[in-house]
């Protein structure tokens, strides 16, 4: 089932696709989407600056010079917080050699590698989520309760296991998955967790399957909400109502 629900949102081909090489390239060509898809990470604070005043807390915090741990620590720490600012924080901490909570899942990220490009999806422990088609067209919703909350949640408590049973990646991220191969990668409190394969294995995989299945009828509902059943270019879904509208 699941492979037919991938063909009919734009993945068709992809479990049976094979490729072993990493293309160093962005994975998107617009400079919009190829920012996004970087900032989803939340392992790179200079991209921030751009989009969030460095004067307010916590930004003032996240950006000063020589940053207060024992404030960064203060907002890492803080559930009120939007997640990505949660997992800039304990990034910071991290690289000041500070121990830090472990394994608090703060954001899931599925990348699916498709001969057209690549299609990402992501979600937060905050209620947000994004999905980045191949094309560089996408769709994010943001605050809850939104109209995704429970698919949101599936996606979350799927990755729950993943994340008990291995642990944070201690080198530079990868370059975007090749063709054929799907990506989950975990936001954690002590680091990015990650696992991979061909899309038919991890199809069978007791962990990775349900992750998949719940990202999948997440990205089918996304689509779901744009006005003509593929993802517009920055279609944005407000909160509570679900009504679809153009993203700043």
């Amino acid at each position: 089932m699941i492979k037919e629900i991938l063909k009919a949102i734009g993945i068709g081909g992809v479990a049976m696709a094979c490729s072993c090489s990493q293309s160093p390239q962005p994975p998107y060509k617009g400079k919009s989407a190829a920012l996004i898809y970087n900032l989803l990470f939340c392992d790179r604070l200079e991209l921030f600056q751009n989009h969030k005043g460095a004067q307010v807390r916590p930004w003032s915090v996240l950006f000063a010079e020589k940053p207060d741990l024992e404030e960064v620590a203060s907002i890492a720490s803080d559930t009120s917080q939007e997640s990505r600012v949660r997992v800039l924080a304990f990034h910071l901490l991290r690289k000041a050699r500070c121990d830090v909570k472990q394994k608090e899942l703060l954001g899931t990220i599925v990348e699916v590698g498709l001969p057209e490009g690549l299609d990402t999806l992501a979600v937060f422990t905050d209620g947000g989520a994004r999905y980045i088609n191949h094309s560089g067209k996408m769709v994010m919703a943001e605050g809850t309760p939104n109209v995704f909350d429970s698919e949101i949640k599936r996606v979350l408590a799927a990755s729950q296991p993943i994340v008990a049973a291995i642990g944070p990646w201690d080198r530079e991220r990868l370059p975007p998955p090749p063709d054929g191969t799907i990506r989950m990668t975990f936001l954690v409190s002590d680091g990015l967790y990650f696992g991979q394969g061909p899309m038919d294995v991890m199809q069978e995989d007791p962990m990775a399957a349900p992750l998949i299945n719940a990202a999948t009828a997440l990205l089918m509902k996304m689509v779901e909400k744009t006005t003509d059943g593929q993802p517009a270019g920055g279609a944005y879904v407000s909160p509570s109502a679900g009504e679809t509208s153009t993203h700043p």
